[in-house]
């Protein structure tokens, strides 16, 4: 079996993320990508220096020696280790920089809303979160729509 040569904390709540994740999946041909659940009841396999607010603000990794990689620099990590470092090209431009960063901000603020517009949904049952805090479902709803 290889060393993980990174260790990626994800949130299966959210539709985009769990796409990805399984795209990243089929990409990683060497195993060199460890994925860890942020949703998992009572997780606290904390990187040094997070919790779980800061997990859920950005994506978050951590090298095979320790180092945490946040944002941009995780997903530039992460691409290249799969092959696709292309896709993520333009955020070695030092000039881009700041406007990606800018731009991948507004997505992981609202990446529950960006899922949903695109259809993207997690498992039934999955629960929904809000950024900060995650539920079932709508009590006032439930049985009448899909939460």
């Amino acid at each position: 079996m290889t060393t993980p040569e990174l260790t990626i904390y994800v949130d299966s709540t959210c539709g985009f993320c769990v796409a990805e994740v399984s795209m990243l999946k089929r990409h990683d041909r060497r195993g060199v990508l460890v994925f860890v659940d942020l949703a998992t009841p009572g997780f606290a396999d904390f990187p040094p220096g997070t919790d779980m607010a800061t997990l859920n603000a950005r994506l978050h990794s951590v090298t095979a020696d320790g180092r945490v990689l946040t944002g941009l620099d995780s997903m530039q990590a992460i691409y290249r280790l799969v092959g696709l470092g292309w896709v993520v090209w333009p955020l070695r431009i030092r000039p881009l920089r700041p406007l990606m960063a800018w731009c991948y901000e507004q997505f992981a603020r609202h990446r529950y809303k960006v899922s949903d517009f695109f259809g993207m949904r997690v498992p039934a049952g999955a629960p929904r979160c809000d950024g900060t805090t995650c539920q079932t479902g709508s009590p006032f709803v439930k049985g009448l729509r899909d939460d």
